[in-house]
């Protein structure tokens, strides 16, 4: 392991915005926050808002920047990329700001029922192949992970560079009854790009300089549960095929 990485851990033991819980303090169990994150960590009881997937907590520390009003928690595994968010949050003394450092996997041993008021997910990997249409972050098992947490009328956000994503994304939802409240293969293109939309990620600016429309979703679970795979044939086209790691 490089220095530089070894450099980053060391310096996110320091954050206080940082937690990172042992992997036997969550398998098969909760962590002492779920349910809790208002009180034992912000202070507060403002509305909860999760980006699964952060990467570097590039939209994270941007939404959480915009609305003070809102506490942000960034989700991801890599910490060396956490490292950046979690250092901007401290230097510039937000408040409302917290990282946690697990696998989207573990999510549910986090947050308690209605504890979530929105989810944002960023640029995830697409798992460009059918063998691994399950690690999706929009597949039908992670849907029902975030249903055990997010409130009946909360709002979950897709917004990648990845058409595959959005359209299998577009099937879950439609063979589950769900309608899209907001549905664009091109936010740039269409000028539906607000203030939260317009804030990039090192990777959306790396995908616009090479040309790629930025898509998103926006719906709400409605209170469901459990999610139905949907039957989406163009999978069928994508055994074998890869998608650089992000």
């Amino acid at each position: 392991m490089g220095k530089n990485k070894l450099r980053k851990f060391s310096e996110n033991l320091t954050f206080r915005c940082m937690v990172q819980p042992a992997f036997d303090e969550i398998f098969r169990k909760d962590h002492p926050l779920k349910g809790r994150w208002r009180e034992d960590f912000f202070g507060n009881d403002r509305p909860i808002v999760l980006e699964l997937g952060c990467g570097r907590g590039e939209y994270t520390v941007g939404l959480a920047a915009a609305h003070p009003e809102v506490n942000y928690i960034g989700v991801d595994i890599k910490g060396a990329r956490m490292w950046r968010g979690a250092k901007t949050a401290t230097e510039q003394g937000m408040d409302n700001v917290a990282f946690l450092r697990t696998r989207i996997e573990f999510i549910g041993s986090f947050f308690a029922p209605d504890e979530v008021d929105q989810i944002w997910i960023t640029f995830p990997d697409p798992q460009m192949n059918k063998r691994r249409v399950n690690k999706r972050l929009t597949a039908p098992g992670f849907l029902e992970r975030y249903a055990q947490f997010i409130k009946a009328d909360g709002i979950v956000h897709l917004k990648t560079d990845s058409g595959h994503l959005h359209e299998y994304t577009k099937a879950v939802l439609a063979a589950n009854g769900i309608v899209p409240s907001v549905c664009c293969d091109d936010i740039y293109g269409k000028g539906i790009a607000d203030a939260k939309l317009s804030i990039k990620t090192t990777y959306e600016s790396r995908f616009l300089a090479e040309g790629l429309p930025i898509t998103y979703l926006q719906w709400s679970p409605g209170g469901r549960k459990i999610f139905a795979a949907p039957d989406f044939p163009a999978d069928e086209l994508l055994v074998g095929e890869h998608t650089p790691v992000r």
